[in-house]
């Protein structure tokens, strides 16, 4: 473990932890303020409140959690899981070199049907043909997704227009005033790294599109989003006997401002298809990276050192250090 010398205290810096699966960033975040706002590493010890009696993983007051700022440097859905980088102290000044930082990531892609939010927390808005897609034909389409690309955010986003959020026009039926504003990336490596097949457990959302939010979703994109389909392409019997639709799994190295989601979204249309997110692992921000290898790299703390020191901060080691901290210690990446 890294020595972070006592004339060094507190010290500013920039770490990366695992995040799972499920709750917000946001969340993430406020779970391990206290850890942070009351710890010498990070705080000045005239700022810290005395333990007290019994304190053993004591929340501490709300004085020393405001000592220290605390941010992230790009946001996960709540599906998503992996690199999250924190900024702490003068750490946070340089989270916003992570918002255009080139990423990579691992998505894996359940054919056949066409969700809201691109992703499984939504709900369908219709089902389409799966059983021609091949992996031969998926691989020929992926050509023209790499390089520099023009995508389009989904239009049940928070981006607004005209001061409305996007998704407000698609929910109430209201016509967008002109066509989504395609964004510049680049889409560095792009490839399947697995063809699942039938060989998962993947399910479409229960949640279903009614006819009278089709109908808004299509008042809202008509004129000016061309022809976009909104209703089911497959027959009654196909979906009362339902067979395991095609999933595959791809690895992306892509610039800051891609939409993994729309790019999802997309690829299953170029095959004639339908499709949306399952799974979606950040593998690396930047320097950050859950399996670092090049130099320079720096690793990810797991979710579960934070989650058990949220619960019981734990015993000290000889310097006076917990687990949690030791942890931070060896992953930091120290800002003066």
């Amino acid at each position: 473990m890294p020595k972070i010398p006592s004339s060094s205290l507190p010290a500013s810096g920039l770490f990366a932890l695992a995040k799972p699966s499920g709750p917000t960033s946001m969340s993430i975040i406020n779970d391990i303020k206290p850890l942070i706002g009351n710890s010498r590493l990070f705080v000045e010890a005239s700022k810290l409140n005395s333990e007290g009696k019994g304190g053993k993983g004591k929340r501490k007051g709300k004085r020393s959690r405001e000592a220290v700022k605390i941010g992230q440097g790009g946001t996960l859905d709540p599906l998503a899981d992996g690199v999250l980088v924190l900024g702490v102290g003068k750490g946070t000044k340089s989270l916003s070199e992570f918002l255009d930082c080139t990423k990579e990531y691992r998505t894996t892609c359940l054919l056949g049907c066409e969700t809201d939010s691109y992703d499984s927390e939504g709900a369908q808005v219709r089902l389409a043909p799966w059983k021609h897609v091949t992996r031969e034909s998926v691989e020929n389409a992926l050509s023209q997704f790499r390089g520099d690309i023009e995508q389009k955010p989904p239009v049940f986003s928070a981006l607004k227009m005209d001061g409305k959020p996007l998704y407000e026009y698609a929910r109430k039926g209201i016509p967008l005033p002109r066509p989504i504003e395609k964004r510049p990336v680049t889409v560095l490596e792009l490839e399947i790294v697995e063809w699942l097949g039938s060989e998962h457990e993947f399910k479409y959302p229960e949640k279903k599109f009614s006819d009278e939010e089709k109908e808004a979703l299509a008042k809202s994109l008509q004129g000016v989003e061309g022809d976009v389909p909104v209703q089911d392409e497959v027959e009654i019997d196909a979906k009362a006997n339902p067979q395991t639709p095609t999933a595959f799994v791809l690895r992306m190295k892509v610039s800051g401002g891609t939409y993994v989601r729309s790019l999802v979204h997309d690829l299953a249309h170029a095959v004639g298809s339908a499709g949306h997110v399952v799974t979606l692992t950040r593998t690396r921000q930047g320097r950050f990276a859950l399996d670092p290898k090049e130099p320079g790299d720096f690793g990810c703390i797991p979710w579960e050192v934070f989650k058990k020191a949220v619960a019981d901060t734990g015993e000290k080691d000889a310097d006076g250090w917990t687990e949690w901290e030791r942890e931070v210690m060896e992953r930091l990446d120290v800002v003066e």
